[in-house]
């Protein structure tokens, strides 16, 4: 048994089943980390004695049928900006590389609770500003399919952890597209749900109104399991919503006839690789086949999208990094003199290029005389894309398009021209900015072997439609699978 080959519900079950045990998996992946971590690089922190401890814990309570669940005994990695008691959690910057949280993030609690052991932490852009995880002050992870591109950002490490076997499935956030980008890159399957699904407290913020924490799987079926673990009311966080359709593994069924899926002509007009393209609408054939009912419509935002969201993400950015100053926690410069020095020494060290620029344009938009002219416009062409999406949702039960205009680029292509990499983002912000969920799905290889990512995009609250559609699209492509080959 090859175990670091099996899915997350694979390898539960076969734990339970009493075929091999937690601790038996969490070597497994540990040996694949030892391989592969000096060239891809997709860990910040690898807590392998902690890990060994917490599967020894859990295969306990799960012969003593204590823990029954689908993840129990399943090792998994967690993206460096959610907080995890008494673990380093550094989103990749060097202004909080020796910051040790004194509480975990609900996400990770709510995976304790269903018997997930937690390896370590993965790489990240700094602050998750970025598309590619080379923003990082810990170095740049590799893209597991080709070594010589990048595996997408922000959440890269988690995805590139998940495609090369070194973990079975991971937490990412999305507040642009950075879980669906890097799945889309890596081969692998990547979930942005609803806004206030899954609760934010313990992540550490980017843009609040905009970020969400969602999972990284091999595939549909795992990503099902891992979302329900999640889907949980939490009192802390006051976005946080009671929901009761959360049985997301009982959606998982091939039968979309009948589905309306609603295909925007404006995702398949100039910037879109041609090979892309061709992946994507085989993929739409795919569905149509069982019986799902295609359609082009006009969806008429992508052009307001980008301005839209950085201008919103950026200002809220702004707002939230102002915390690190060097007095409560994390770095602080070494000489300064006087207290105003030591914030301006303390900021210009700690923070990287990407960050700085995005502070800088937000602090912009929310200054005297340009709030109006630029926040708060933004903040009505927010309203004005999801007004757009409500009525494709009148008509389609999920819109269908590309999740990345282009494959993986080569590493140190993107950042020497920051907008070329903003735009990378042009088919995944619409969903952030509408509170909508998303997910990516493989659908095919480039000329190069790189992995291209279909994404479905739904109504709020519509995961469990998403994800018959996409296991529906799974089942038709013949299955797919990461770290199969790793």
């Amino acid at each position: 048994m090859n175990i670091p080959e099996l899915t997350a519900v694979e390898l539960s079950a076969k734990i339970k089943a009493g075929e091999v045990t937690a601790m038996q998996a969490v070597e497994a992946v540990l040996e694949k980390a030892a391989q592969k971590e000096d060239l891809l690089h997709c860990y910040v922190t690898l807590d392998a004695d902690g890990a060994r401890k917490r599967a020894e814990q859990v295969q306990k309570k799960i012969e003593a049928g204590e823990m029954t669940g689908p993840l129990a005994g399943v090792p998994a990695a967690v993206k460096d900006n959610i907080c995890t008691e008494g673990m380093l959690t550094t989103c990749s910057s060097k202004i909080l590389g020796n910051f040790v949280p004194a509480f975990s993030a609900q996400a990770v609690r709510e995976l304790e609770n269903a018997g997930v052991v937690i390896l370590g932490k993965t790489n990240m852009d700094e602050f998750a500003m970025g598309s590619t995880t080379e923003t990082s002050a810990f170095g740049i992870t590799r893209n597991p399919c080709n070594t010589e591109h990048v595996p997408g950002g922000s959440s890269g490490g988690s995805a590139a952890a998940v495609a090369s076997g070194e973990c079975f499935f991971a937490l990412g956030s999305d507040t642009g597209g950075s879980i669906r980008q890097p799945a889309s890159f890596c081969g692998v399957v990547g979930l942005k749900p609803t806004y206030g699904t899954v609760s934010r407290y313990g992540l550490i913020a980017y843009a609040s109104s905009l970020d969400q924490i969602g999972p990284l799987t091999k595939d549909v079926t795992d990503c099902a399991a891992v979302l329900e673990a999640l889907a949980k009311h939490d009192a802390k966080d006051s976005t946080s919503v009671e929901r009761e359709d959360t049985g997301f593994l009982a959606a998982l069924t091939e039968d979309v006839k009948g589905m309306r899926v609603g295909i925007p002509r404006d995702y398949f007009g100039e910037g879109l690789n041609p090979g892309v393209k061709e992946a994507v609408l085989q993929a739409a054939k795919a569905l149509e086949e069982k019986g799902a009912v295609l359609e082009e419509f006009d969806l008429n935002l992508v052009d307001y999208a980008i301005p839209a969201y950085y201008t919103i993400a950026a200002a809220e950015a702004s707002s939230n990094l102002e915390r690190f100053d060097g007095i409560k926690y994390g770095y602080r410069t070494a000489e300064y003199e006087g207290l105003h020095n030591m914030y301006k020494k303390t900021r210009s060290e700690g923070f990287g290029a990407e960050v700085k620029r995005r502070i800088m344009l937000g602090s912009f938009v929310l200054s005297s005389g340009y709030y109006d002219a630029y926040y708060l416009k933004a903040l009505r062409v927010r309203a004005l894309i999801k007004k757009a999406f409500d009525a494709a949702f009148e008509k389609y039960d999920i819109i269908l398009g590309p999740t990345a205009p282009t494959t993986a680029p080569g590493l140190g292509t993107s950042l020497s021209d920051p907008i070329k990499m903003y735009l990378g983002d042009i088919y995944t912000i619409a969903a952030n900015l509408a509170g909508l969920p998303a997910i990516s799905v493989p659908c095919g290889k480039d000329a190069k072997g790189l992995p291209i990512g279909l994404q479905l995009i739904g109504d709020c609250f519509q995961e469990r439609k998403l994800l018959r559609a996409a296991y529906a699209y799974e089942r038709a492509a013949g299955g797919f699978r990461a770290g199969k080959e790793a």
